[in-house]
């Protein structure tokens, strides 16, 4: 999510921060990590796949749109060094000036990296997961053994509870930051427009959303089918 401007910075006027594609992804990847605890917990399995090779198309397309997308969804404009990361912590706390940021700020953009990357390690976990009884399986279980699809399927588990601690200090700080600074940065990814300094949002042209659309749905349907070669062999 964006995150608010460090302190100190005065009233700015409403502007565009989020594009379209990355409120879509952002909230349809809420929905489809809860609905995919909830069809485990509740063994709808079949659920449970299509929910994980749906998010799995989305994560293929967030990555594309963090090299091709509006200009506040590339990863280069949110992914900072370790001193950016550092300067706007003491600026966070009153022991510096930061520089303001129209989208992620470097603690936001550290957040959405691991989010991303723990998401990724999931899903692909989930591809080679084999359940205890060998029944219920990923589209590339084939291609490992009983006892590493097992082992994915642990791991797929284990993540799972990492990625409750990410969301949760991701949470902890959205909210702190609408009670602390009155910054409202969920509606903020509802709406795709705040209030702070900083370029306006510079979108993609549509063409490049098809392309990057048409690319992760190709990937997520390949997948799903076992990876096969397309023309057989």
């Amino acid at each position: 999510m964006a995150s608010a401007p460090p302190p100190g910075e005065g009233a700015a006027a409403i502007a565009r921060v989020w594009d379209v594609p990355v409120r879509l992804v952002h909230w349809t990847m809420v929905f489809l990590f809860v609905f995919s605890w909830w069809s485990v917990e509740n063994h709808e399995m079949d659920w449970h796949r299509l929910s994980g090779l749906t998010l799995l198309g989305l994560l293929v397309f967030r990555i594309l749109w963090g090299f091709f997308g509006g200009s506040t969804a590339r990863f280069s404009s949110f992914v900072r060094g370790p001193g950016a990361v550092i300067r706007y912590a003491r600026a966070l706390v009153g022991k510096g000036e930061g520089e303001a940021y129209h989208g992620h700020n470097p603690l936001g953009g550290l957040s959405v990296m691991a989010m991303l990357l723990l998401l990724v390690a999931q899903v692909s976990l989930g591809l080679f997961a084999v359940d205890v009884d060998g029944l219920e399986s990923g589209p590339l279980s084939t291609y490992v053994s009983f006892d590493t699809g097992r082992a994915a399927a642990k791991a797929h588990e284990t993540i799972f509870d990492l990625l409750l601690i990410v969301i949760g200090l991701h949470v902890v700080a959205v909210f702190s930051y609408l009670i602390v600074k009155r910054e409202n940065l969920i509606g903020a990814m509802v709406t795709g427009r705040r209030r702070g300094a900083g370029d306006p949002l510079r979108g993609a042209p549509i063409w490049v959303f098809v392309v990057v659309a048409v690319i992760a749905a190709g990937v997520a349907w390949w997948l799903a089918k076992g990876a096969s070669p397309p023309f057989g062999g």
